[in-house]
């Protein structure tokens, strides 16, 4: 049976990364790591305040597991031991690059993700002026650009940020930031200016709002959704769905929440928070079925971890299997 270790890691991010809830300059990950002989697996997670987690928290949460997991919890039994959350993910995804060194199968295989492709990723621009946003847009030269809004003065940022980057695809990502009142003005600007997609607009507490406010624009939800759990009762109010590994608990429930959140009828995206490429590697998996796809969190550190995945340009490779899986 394999040992588990927990280890709490620090990467500075390149500059300052702002959103409406706040700024964060450097991303503090956990990392699980399974040990049999002389195969080790590894998974990465982001605890989240904003979801009631802590760094401290997820680690103890992780090593209170140690002796189970020697005992011979896997990774089915995990599902039902801890709930979807940051923790869990970290321990899933672990469990998942045990297995593929273990068996010599390729976790992308085994998941019936196989053969994976290089996919284009979004690429993050955070909240500032509309002056430094535009300028931002322009240094990024990228297809694909997220814009974290969610304050006053979106319409003039949404329209600085067209105006320097005229061919660029634009998502919007509010976190939970907007207001009902305010709601249609905001989507209209967006449509203005050529937006795809608006993530997150209303806060999840009161998003019951978005089922009587029509829009030109898909809604996708970030903060809204979880786990499967919660999927049906978004329907008629969102478009979309973001799966995030840290909010499922994992590669198991994001693959199952894929294929339920497609029977339901929404677009899928997968995204991210600020975390290595350890991180990513898994939820490339889930992303190879997903519309819009937003995993450039190691792009906006000042450094990644090595092994890392290759980003050139706006495209992701698949992870080395030194990395994971």
């Amino acid at each position: 049976m394999p040992n588990l270790s927990v280890s709490i890691e620090r990467f500075p991010i390149n500059g300052t990364f702002t959103i409406a809830r706040g700024s964060k300059t450097k991303a503090v990950v956990v990392v699980a790591r399974l040990d049999a002989g002389r195969a080790s697996g590894r998974g990465e997670c982001v605890p989240y305040a904003r979801y009631g987690e802590t760094v401290k928290g997820v680690a103890a949460a992780l090593m209170a597991l140690a002796p189970e997991v020697a005992a011979g919890l896997d990774r089915a039994g995990l599902q039902a031991r801890l709930p979807a959350g940051a923790a869990r993910n970290a321990l899933d995804c672990a469990f998942w690059d045990l297995e593929a060194k273990l068996s010599g199968i390729p976790a992308a295989v085994a998941a019936g993700a196989a053969p994976l492709r290089v996919l284009e990723t979004a690429f993050t621009l955070s909240l500032d002026t509309p002056l430094a946003m535009a300028e931002a847009a322009r240094r990024a030269n990228r297809p694909l650009l997220k814009l974290k809004l969610g304050a006053p003065g979106d319409p003039e940022r949404l329209a600085a940020i067209r105006a320097a980057a005229p061919g660029a695809r634009l998502i919007v990502d509010a976190n939970e930031g907007w207001d009902a009142t305010a709601l249609p003005g905001l989507l209209a600007a967006c449509a203005g200016v050529g937006v795809e997609l608006v993530e997150q607009p209303l806060p999840a507490s009161a998003d019951a709002a978005l089922a009587h406010i029509p829009h030109g624009v898909p809604i996708c939800a970030d903060e809204s959704v979880h786990d499967r759990a919660g999927l049906a009762a978004l329907r008629g109010r969102y478009d979309a769905v973001n799966i995030k590994l840290d909010k499922t608990g994992g590669l198991t429930e994001a693959l199952a929440l894929a294929q339920e959140a497609e029977r339901l009828g929404f677009t899928l995206m997968v995204g991210c928070m600020l975390a290595s490429s350890l991180a990513m590697a898994p939820a490339l998996l889930v992303a190879q079925r997903a519309q819009v796809v937003d995993l450039d969190g190691p792009l906006l550190l000042a450094r990644d971890r090595t092994p890392s995945l290759r980003y050139e340009g706006a495209k992701v490779y698949p992870p080395p299997p030194e990395l994971w899986g």
